[in-house]
């Protein structure tokens, strides 16, 4: 983690909106040295390169703007530059779509009416309701910030009973990055980990007012090495369905397919649903820890 990722977490440790001139700043030089000459279709002139990846002039090149414009961006000036710019170096930097949005977002930031802050992400009584009826399936629905705010019983006899944490724990990347059980229920911890990263990133580019996310970001870049090291990457992406590998205390191994579906009331929340391959042993283990509900992470926890 090089002073600038330190002096960002020291800033978002005091609850300080993160700057968004050096998030633009830090994301397109980490997105820059990423690529090789040889990847863009340039030839590398010279044994020894200043800068890992891409120089400043070769990517102005790629993007077909002025070395001295490309600069002003990268040092964080993304005052009046136009989508057709920012659709240029994505193309040149080959952005994926998230990056891309992420990076709009920081350079084209839209105007927020300050609001007050609300105590909690408020969930729909109908969407609880949904929840409920999902029996046998681990379902729950998760906010900004990483931010568990609904689960039915069989999410809590997988992952654990949040009702027993306090609300401000009830949050995944305080999860998986501050508790021991987590890091050992997820078998592939490290990916589990990256995502949340990724998400919290796309959070920050979308609101960096956000004091609350700051606060978050600057206690685990103060508790958590490994979220430093993460952090620091400037990865984003949205994951929306994939493969999870859990090791539970009671029954063993499951992978389970997870399925994410963004609300479209506007909210920043999903619903995230988790199933078995039907006739498989993680079918029948699932289908045993909804049949003992809560009581089962409890007994595990003994």
């Amino acid at each position: 983690m090089d002073s600038r990722d330190e002096q960002a977490g020291v800033a978002a440790a005091t609850g300080r909106p993160l700057d968004r001139r050096a998030e633009l700043s830090e994301f397109l030089r980490s997105r820059r040295a990423r690529l090789q000459p040889e990847d863009v279709g340039l030839t590398a002139f010279g044994r020894h390169r200043r800068v890992p990846g891409l120089r400043r002039e070769e990517l102005a090149q790629l993007a077909g703007v002025s070395v001295a414009y490309y600069t002003r961006l990268e040092q964080g000036n993304g005052r009046n530059v136009s989508a057709e710019v920012l659709d240029s170096i994505a193309r040149a930097l080959r952005l994926t779509d998230a990056e891309h949005a992420h990076l709009t977002h920081l350079a084209k930031p839209k105007a927020h009416k300050k609001k007050p802050v609300a105590p909690q992400q408020q969930v729909r009584p109908a969407l609880r309701q949904l929840l409920a009826t999902l029996e046998g399936v681990p379902a729950y629905v998760v906010g900004r910030r990483a931010e568990i705010l609904a689960w039915n019983g069989t999410a809590a006899a997988l992952f654990g009973d949040w009702a027993e944490l306090p609300a401000v724990e009830r949050n995944w990347a305080r999860l998986v990055f501050l508790r021991p059980d987590y890091r050992e229920l997820f078998v592939d911890w490290e990916q589990k980990a990256i995502d949340i990263v990724c998400a919290l990133r796309m959070d920050a580019g979308c609101d960096p007012d956000d004091a609350r996310l700051s606060a978050l970001v600057g206690e685990l870049s103060v508790k958590s090495e490994e979220f430093r090291r993460l952090w620091a990457t400037h990865d984003v992406k949205e994951k929306s369905h994939g493969v999870k590998r859990l090791r539970h205390p009671l029954v063993g191994d499951l992978a389970l397919h997870f399925e994410s579906f963004r609300l479209t009331d506007g909210s920043d929340r999903s619903l995230v649903t988790y199933h078995a391959e039907p006739g498989s042993a993680s079918a029948e283990s699932l289908r045993l820890l909804a049949s003992w509900g809560t009581d089962a992470t409890r007994a595990a926890t003994r």
